[in-house]
């Protein structure tokens, strides 16, 4: 059985999560539940910065719109607040968007909106390479 990503790190911050979602319940904004675990990982002396700007690149051009995580705590781990009614594909899509972005593997996308805490690890595999299209693929 292999062993998850960054296993207990994750298991701090979803701690800290079930802690505010207690605290609040589902019906704030988004930015009150992202304050909220700034003051958990300031009390833990955790390491982490706010709304990182990531630029992207097409065809060696810089785009003048860029991606923002929300949090990178402990430089390793992408962290994505959500205040919904549920999480769709189109979340999990834009924190791997996030992380190919900030060249990280790890992403934890967290709902406060639903009655439930919800709450998903996101890895972007370094190790799997895209697979070749046909050589007689055709646009």
């Amino acid at each position: 059985m292999s062993e998850l990503l960054y296993e207990e790190e994750v298991f701090k911050l979803v701690g800290f999560c079930m802690e505010i979602h207690r605290e609040f319940g589902k019906d704030h904004d988004e930015v009150i539940y992202k304050d909220a675990l700034v003051v958990e990982l300031q009390r833990a002396k955790i390491s982490f910065d706010c709304e990182l700007k990531y630029e992207v690149n097409y065809k060696g051009v810089i785009l003048p719109h860029h991606y923002r995580a929300d949090f990178v705590i402990l430089n390793r781990i992408l962290f994505e607040a959500k205040a919904v009614e549920m999480l769709t594909e189109a979340h999990v899509k834009q924190v791997l968007n996030y992380l190919a972005a900030a060249k990280l593997e790890l992403g934890l996308l967290v709902n406060f909106g639903s009655d439930l805490l919800e709450w998903k690890r996101v890895v972007l595999s370094r190790k799997s390479k895209p697979e070749k299209l046909p050589k007689d693929f055709r646009l």
